[in-house]
C-alpha cells in the first residue's frame, strides 16, 4: 500500500482535469437549476483529493532515491514520443504545494466570487491551471514541458480575460498571451536545435551530455542557451518580458495570488532543470545574472 501511493501519484493532474471536466454542465446555458456552486464545490474535493495523494507520496519517498517511469505518447516511424516522469521528493513536494495553495486560494474564491457570473468557469479555469503545474514538475522532458507551459499560458490568457466584458482585461489577457509568445517562439527555437545536437530532450540525459564536454563553438553554445532562457523569461515576467504581470492583475484576486506565487515560479524551474546546458556559455550565465538584477531592482 505504501508503494502504492508513489507509483500512481501521476494521477494527480487527473484529478484537477476530472474536476474541470465536471464543471461544464454548470456553464453558462446549459445547467441553471442549481446554480453555479456546485462546480466550485467538486474542484474543492478534487483538489484535496489531490493534496492528500500528493502528501501521502511524499512521506513515503522521502528519503529514498528518485523513480522513473515512461507513458508512451507517440511511436511511428522513427518517432518515438514517450512522457517520462521523475517521481522524488523534490518534484512530489512541489506538487504538494501547488495543490496545497491551490486549495486556499479555491477556498478565499468561494467568498469571493460568490455573486459572479463566472463562478463555474473560473474554478473550471483553476482546476486546468493547477493540471498543468502539476504536470510540469512531474515531466522529465524537455519537449512536454514545453508543451505543458504552452497550456499554462493558455490558463493565463482565459483566467486573466475572465471578465472578458471589462475593456482592461481583455487588454491585459492579450498582452499575456502576446508577450510570453515572444518568449515561447525562442524557447520553441532552442529545443527544436538541442535535439540534434544531444540526442534526447530527457533533463537527465541533457545533463550527462553537458557534463562530457560537448565540443560546441562558443557561438552555438551562446545562441542556444539564449534561445532556452528567452520562454522562462516570458514565464517568470523577468525584463525585459515583464510588462504583461502588471496588467494581469486585472484577472480575479485567487487566481492573481496564485499565479504570483507559484506560476511565476514554474519558468525557473525549467531554469533549474537545464542548468548544465546553460552553463556551457559563461555569457548565458553572465546574461541570466544581469536579468535577474535588472527585473529585482527594476521590474514592476
Amino acid at each position: 500500500m505504501p508503494q502504492y501511493w508513489i507509483e500512481t501519484v501521476w494521477l494527480v493532474p487527473c484529478y484537477s482535469l476530472l474536476g474541470a471536466l465536471l464543471t461544464i454542465p454548470w456553464s453558462p446555458g446549459i445547467l441553471r437549476l442549481t446554480g453555479p456552486r456546485p462546480a466550485g464545490y467538486i474542484n474543492l474535493l478534487m483538489t484535496l483529493f489531490s493534496f492528500i495523494h500528493s502528501v501521502n507520496a511524499l512521506v513515503r519517498i522521502w528519503g529514498q532515491p528518485a523513480q522513473h517511469i515512461s507513458l508512451t505518447w507517440l511511436q511511428v516511424a522513427h518517432l518515438d514520443l514517450t512522457l517520462p516522469l521523475e517521481l522524488s521528493a523534490l518534484s512530489i513536494g512541489a506538487m504538494a504545494l501547488v495543490t496545497g495553495l491551490n486549495f486556499m486560494s479555491q477556498l478565499y474564491a468561494v467568498g469571493y466570487m460568490e455573486m459572479d457570473w463566472g463562478w463555474a468557469r473560473f474554478f473550471g479555469f483553476l482546476a486546468f491551471f493547477e493540471a498543468g503545474m502539476c504536470a510540469l514538475v512531474l515531466c522529465n522532458s524537455l519537449f512536454f514541458s514545453f508543451m505543458i507551459l504552452e497550456i499554462l499560458t493558455l490558463g493565463t490568457y482565459v483566467l486573466v480575460g475572465l471578465w472578458f466584458s471589462q475593456s482592461l482585461v481583455v487588454t491585459g489577457a492579450r498582452d499575456a498571451f502576446l508577450t510570453k509568445r515572444v518568449g515561447d517562439l525562442l524557447l520553441l527555437m532552442g529545443v527544436l536545435a538541442l535535439l540534434p545536437l544531444a540526442g534526447t530532450w530527457n533533463f537527465d540525459e541533457l545533463a550527462q551530455w553537458a557534463q562530457n564536454n560537448p565540443q560546441l563553438p562558443p557561438g552555438t553554445a551562446t545562441l542556444l542557451g539564449l534561445s532556452l532562457i528567452a520562454g522562462p523569461m516570458g514565464k517568470c515576467a523577468q525584463f525585459p518580458l515583464h510588462l504583461w504581470l502588471d496588467e494581469a492583475m486585472e484577472g480575479p484576486l485567487p487566481s492573481t495570488i496564485l499565479r504570483n506565487s507559484v506560476v511565476v515560479a514554474t519558468g525557473a524551474w525549467v531554469l533549474i532543470k537545464l542548468e548544465p546546458v546553460l552553463a556551457l556559455s559563461p555569457v548565458v550565465l553572465t546574461t541570466m545574472i544581469a536579468i535577474g538584477s535588472v527585473s529585482a531592482v527594476c521590474g514592476t
